[in-house]
């Protein structure tokens, strides 16, 4: 009885605490309001037949079989020449800055007594050779180069001057875009311009290395505005302007023509073979040969500032040859720019091994120039080779700038400061030749208006190599007689050396009116005070060695 009391008093006990619980719940709220739709905006436009509901049905109609085919292709055309263009012009930005590689290079491998004559050398020859360039160098070089297709196809530049022989056509030099004026006040020959200036621009300084220390300000003067207004643009527009070079392939069946993708004839050989020229002219230094015809060694007095120079150089190489695509929009320029990079590497690899062996000592001088050499040699084959043979060609050009620095100083005699006849001369010539050896027919197709890629001998193109020797021989011929004949009128008419008191001196002080060092070259300094003639102390001299290695 008690258990049945109490289940019922639990039972009991669990609905008052229900009901409790029910009664202490908040009740839920009343479902809000459905929200007033706000009426649609009134169309832009009248709508008499209502149809317009401001929705995206709208919009699908109005651009319904937009764009059109045509549309999209000069959307995509025009980006396209947009990212050429800019591609040219940013390539053209880091060629520029090739100078201040080329100014560092040359004023830290010659003497302290000379640096801010060098320094202003390659300084200057950027204003005076770009003057010339816009005055009649462009023209002659680019004038009858005919439509541009990576920057538009615009075919303002259609004047060459062609004479005809043996049935065929020669073109000798453009005709168009003297001062930019006229028709080619052009978005894209501007553009072009800027480009091919700077290519100038390398050509034109590299003698200013090996007529260095013994070289009148003036006369470098004159000379700047010759080789920008005169010898560069010929050759150029033989090879690049459509000249008859570049028509050895379809008037002579010889491969493609005359190819130099970059410059290894066009920019490298012309400043060698000029500078060459010059050097042979003006003679050696004072000093740097004895009477039984030995050499001495000067040494720079600023290896670090010379090594700088040297990356400085290389860097501005990825804007000399990946930017000779022209085109952006060309995906040639990633084996360009690693078959460069490659060359330059095992140019200066091969220069270190090859002075460490045979001299006892890896020569800083010689590992930068080594890689230039590989650098300059890779140019005019960089965009037709693997990167094997990329390899192959910059350790090739290692060897040649050795050989050739020694034969140009002992066997020819030349006083080269810098080895910029070795450097750009021989190794310009060896970057030429080996496109018509090594070039493996994947790129190239329609080069020079001929069918087909460009293949060197190794891959079937003999034909080829025969242009490379032809445009090889050319500038040389060309370059060196041209060249030879204004320094030696020149120098019969006005002079173009300094006198043995100044060459002495310094040329900083009688030639530019300052020191490029006042703090340890000026009065009361140990280097003045030790007099014009005196012997200076090594440590004063150079801050590298001076041990006889024969350069």
């Amino acid at each position: 009885m008690s258990i049945v009391r109490l289940v019922s008093f639990v039972v009991l006990l669990a609905a008052s605490a229900g009901a409790s619980l029910a009664f202490a719940q908040t009740p839920a709220p009343a479902p809000a309001a459905p929200a007033a739709v706000a009426p649609a905006p009134p169309p832009s436009k009248p709508d008499p037949a209502g149809t317009a509901t401001g929705g995206i049905g709208d919009v699908s109609a109005k651009t319904a079989g937009k764009p059109t085919v045509e549309e999209l292709a000069d959307f995509v055309g025009h980006n396209r020449v947009a990212i050429n263009f800019v591609w040219v012009l940013v390539a053209g930005f880091l060629v520029m800055f090739m100078q201040a590689g080329f100014a560092l290079a040359e004023t830290g491998f010659t003497r302290a007594k000379n640096a801010g004559h060098t320094m202003m050398m390659n300084f200057m020859v950027y204003a005076i050779g770009m003057t010339g360039y816009w005055i009649c160098g462009f023209a002659l070089h680019m004038g009858g180069l005919g439509p541009i297709s990576t920057l538009g196809g615009t075919g303002v530049l259609d004047h060459e001057f062609v004479i005809t022989l043996f049935g065929k056509e020669f073109g000798l030099f453009g005709l168009k875009g003297f001062f930019l004026a006229g028709s080619t006040y052009d978005v894209a020959v501007f553009a072009l311009f800027l480009f091919q200036m700077v290519f100038m621009d390398t050509a034109a300084t590299i003698p200013t290395g090996a007529m260095a220390e013994r070289w009148k300000f003036s006369s470098f003067v004159v000379f700047g505005f010759f080789i920008s207004m005169f010898t560069y643009p010929l050759f150029a527009n033989w090879v690049w302007g459509g000249g008859w070079l570049s028509q050895l392939g379809k008037n002579f069946g010889l491969g493609h023509g005359h190819v130099d993708f970059a410059g290894s004839s066009v920019v490298h050989m012309v400043g060698g073979v000029t500078a060459l020229a010059g050097a042979m002219v003006l003679g050696a230094r004072i000093g740097k040969y004895n009477k039984d015809g030995s050499a001495n060694p000067i040494p720079g007095h600023n290896i670090p500032m010379a090594a700088l120079g040297c990356f400085i150089l290389a860097f501005g190489w990825f804007g000399f040859n990946p930017g000779s695509t022209l085109a952006g929009a060309d995906l040639r320029i990633a084996v360009v720019a690693v078959n460069t990079m490659l060359a330059g590497a095992a140019g200066a690899l091969v220069a270190m091994f090859y002075m460490w062996i045979v001299y006892g000592k890896p020569d800083p001088s010689m590992l930068i120039n080594g890689m230039l050499a590989g650098l300059v040699a890779i140019t005019a084959p960089c965009a037709f080779v693997s990167s094997f043979w990329a390899f192959v060609i910059g350790a090739v050009a290692g060897v040649l700038v050795c050989w050739s620095v020694f034969f140009v100083e002992r066997t020819l005699k030349v006083d080269d400061p810098v080895g910029a006849i070795s450097v750009h001369g021989t190794c310009g010539a060896w970057g030429v030749l080996s496109l018509g050896l090594f070039a493996d027919g994947t790129y190239g197709d329609g080069f020079n208006g001929v069918e087909g890629t460009v293949r060197g001998l190794l891959y079937g193109g003999g034909s080829q190599f025969v242009a490379q020797i032809v445009g090889t021989l050319t500038c040389v011929v060309f370059i060196f007689v041209a060249s030879y004949a204004f320094f030696k009128v020149y120098d019969l008419a006005f002079g173009m050396r300094v006198s043995p008191e100044v060459e002495l001196e310094g040329l900083d002080v009688p030639e530019m009116g300052g020191h490029g060092y006042p703090e340890v070259q000026g009065p009361g300094t140990l280097v003045h005070g030790l007099g014009h003639g005196a012997a200076k102390p090594a440590a004063v001299m150079t801050g590298v060695m001076a041990t006889e290695r024969g350069h």
